[in-house]
């Protein structure tokens, strides 16, 4: 059996695979107008150095659901609902996301007024039945969606969470009929009636779309069969069947990966404090790891809420395809626009447009000759030819005019890793930038200097991360389930108890079916738990001192903590693992030579606008303990980093570059 794992990024899908017991990579251009295309392909060159007929076990990290949604190209979706609540998802939250803009328009809701149904039937908060639903009353509902003829049918009625048999009956019918239907029961049992009709909303609408390219997948990758699993927001992988039927869970699908695949070189290193940054060929994302991998459930795609459980990370529209463009001011812009995989940066040989890439080339960073190992050679006399007219006569050189690029692409990504870190209380002091995507490494010093971080970790196969820690992910359960009760009332702990168990039975047989034996079950208990009166919640594990957590949480969160308030239970969340088999990285014994062997030219690079002479290195040929230091470029098959002067570098024993300043 072939494990390989496969990242699909808006520029280059990223595949990792076990060969003789080592890892090996390789990357292809993505395809974005069919991106089975390019996961196809790159199997058939894999599969082409392996015997005849080997099956493949295939997971994937995809953006389809994430394109899906902002692009609005998903399914024609209907609504039903409980009667009077059709226009819950136009009402939304009284959040506005630009508050002095008087010309903002909210994006239209996924589902049109007319296919918006209520149904006449109602459940009361606690559970108890107030409007029967009947027979007459599905039959009706029935016929009116095969007039309106949806491609899926969302269900949410009110309080569904707390009694669901309504909405099991509708479902039910609807499924006879031969509709594809996303329950909220299903799907979001939990409380907050927006969150919970947009999220199944948004699973509706993306069922077909996600669907058809799984089945696409299958049909193009037969060896891979029945074995395909597909990555998740929340760190974990399913099987492709479950994701056809939960496609929202894939939303962060990719960036999910990257930070499970920080987390694991950090722990190789001997980290437990990170940054993660993935800078790629769209976009950044990036993530806190303090020491456990933290998690939200109030993730938002193209304006629309998605309430599953996720990896928190913030994304940004910066990354090497991001095109620089000036505003009617003047000003020099990146981004959010990308130059993805077609056309392509102007140095790949079809873009018009600059990027940051581009920008790097001008700079003296990316070596034309070494890009993906020198399998593609980069048009620098192309690159300078279309950012000479793009920067027009508003610079004195084009270096000045590709460090502007780079500096605005710093100050983007800078923004983000402050969002997640000095906004939420943390000191980015304190933790270790966890630098990868292709990009990563040409921007990690820079933004490590502005931040006052002393220290950057480049893992080994650093263009590749987010496909290693697909592959080394668990098959991941999230379960879910409304209680309101108060902390200090006796019999919270007895019902906490029996709600667990449920979940905890539930989650077995989900486990088992997805083919694990209960020795590779394990379950991690947490509660959400706010202040009473309070609108939101945080979420803590469920041990004895779950108030003392609490009250710890709230006041890294919000600055204060108040121990003689009331607490009060909202959920019970219970986040169920298959453990799978994890490829792991070698360890490699220290060597005590010079990296001379791995040196190869000596050319000018600019660093803060002026021409330093730099020694540039092939990543592949250095070895534990080798040292070196800046001003160097480091080069390899799937990203290059640059050493600053002021900096040096260091290869730990498993190959990962530990890069630090001298001083």
């Amino acid at each position: 059996m072939l494990r390989l794992a496969i990242d699909t990024g808006g520029t280059f899908t990223d595949c990792i695979f076990v060969r003789d017991g080592r890892l090996e990579i390789l990357k292809v251009f993505s395809t974005p107008r069919d991106p089975a295309r390019a996961i196809a392909d790159a199997v058939k060159e894999i599969l082409a150095s392996f015997p005849s007929g080997t099956p493949i076990e295939l997971t994937h990290g995809t953006t389809v659901g994430t394109n899906t949604v902002l692009e609005r190209k998903g399914a024609r979706t209907a609504l039903v609902t409980t009667a009077d609540f059709e226009d819950v998802l136009v009402i939304g939250r009284q959040y506005r996301p630009r508050l002095y803009d008087f010309f903002f328009t909210k994006p239209a809701p996924l589902v049109p007024d007319r296919s918006r149904l209520g149904a006449r039937e109602r459940v009361a908060a606690d559970g108890s039945l107030v409007v029967p639903l009947t027979t007459a009353e599905l039959r009706r509902l029935t016929a009116r969606l095969r007039r309106l003829r949806p491609e899926a049918v969302a269900v949410c009625l009110l309080f569904s969470f707390a009694r669901p048999e309504h909405e099991r009956r509708i479902a039910r019918a609807l499924r006879r009929a031969g509709f594809l239907v996303s329950a909220s029961h299903e799907v979001h049992p939990e409380f907050r009636e927006y969150e919970r009709t947009a999220t199944t909303v948004a699973n509706a609408y993306l069922m077909p779309v996600l669907g058809r390219y799984l089945g696409e997948i299958e049909r193009r990758v037969p060896a891979a069969r029945q074995r395909v699993r597909v990555m998740q927001s929340n760190g974990g992988t399913i099987s492709a069947r479950v994701a056809a039927d939960q496609p929202v869970r894939t939303i962060l699908s990719g960036p999910a990966g990257g930070v499970v695949g920080a987390r694991y070189a950090g722990e190789l290193a001997g980290f437990d404090r990170l940054i993660s940054f993935d800078m790629g060929g769209t976009s950044t994302d990036v993530a806190l790891i303090d020491g456990e991998l933290a998690t939200t459930n109030e993730g938002s795609v193209g304006g629309v809420p998605v309430a599953v459980p996720m990896l928190d990370i913030h994304s940004v529209g910066a990354g090497g395809g991001s095109i620089a463009w000036f505003d009617r001011g003047g000003a020099l812009r990146v981004g959010p626009q990308s130059a993805g995989a077609d056309p392509g940066p102007i140095c790949y040989g079809r873009g018009t447009e600059p990027t940051v890439t581009d920008a790097h080339l001008i700079l003296g960073r990316l070596d034309p000759d070494q890009f993906l190992g020198g399998r593609w050679r980069l048009n620098a006399g192309r690159t300078r030819r279309w950012m000479a007219r793009a920067a027009g006569t508003r610079f004195r050189s084009l270096a000045e005019f590709a460090g502007g690029i780079v500096a605005v692409a710093n100050a983007t990504m800078e923004k983000a890793i402050r969002v997640i870190s000095v906004e939420r209380g943390y000191d980015a002091r304190d933790f270790t930038l966890v630098a990868f995507g292709g990009a990563g490494g040409l921007h990690a010093c820079d933004l490590a200097t502005a931040l006052g971080i002393r220290r950057v970790l480049v893992p080994k196969f650093p263009g590749a991360l987010s496909a290693l820690g697909i592959l080394r992910s668990d098959v991941v359960k999230d379960y879910v389930h409304t209680v309101m009760l108060a902390a200090s009332d006796p019999a919270a702990l007895r019902l906490l108890a029996r709600r667990f168990a449920e979940l905890e039975r539930t989650a077995g047989r989900a486990l088992h079916a997805e083919g694990f034996p209960p020795a590779r079950w394990r379950f991690e208990r947490a509660l959400d738990l706010r202040y009473r009166g309070q609108a939101y919640e945080l979420t803590v594990p469920f041990t004895p001192g779950f108030a003392r957590a609490f009250h710890r949480a709230h006041e890294r969160r919000y600055g204060y903590a108040d121990p003689a308030r009331a607490i009060e239970i909202v959920n019970v969340r219970l986040r169920a693992l298959g453990l799978s088999d994890k490829p792991a990285l070698g360890r490699h014994r220290f060597v005590a030579l010079s990296p001379a062997a791995a040196r190869y030219r000596r050319a000018p690079v600019y660093f803060g606008g002026r021409s330093v002479a730099t020694d540039f290195y092939v990543r592949e040929r250095l070895r534990a303990g080798h040292r070196l230091r800046g001003p160097a470029v480091i080069a390899e098959y799937s990203a290059t980093t640059v050493v600053p002067p002021g900096w040096r570098a260091r290869v730990d024993a498993y190959e990962n570059l530990l890069l630090e300043p001298n001083s």
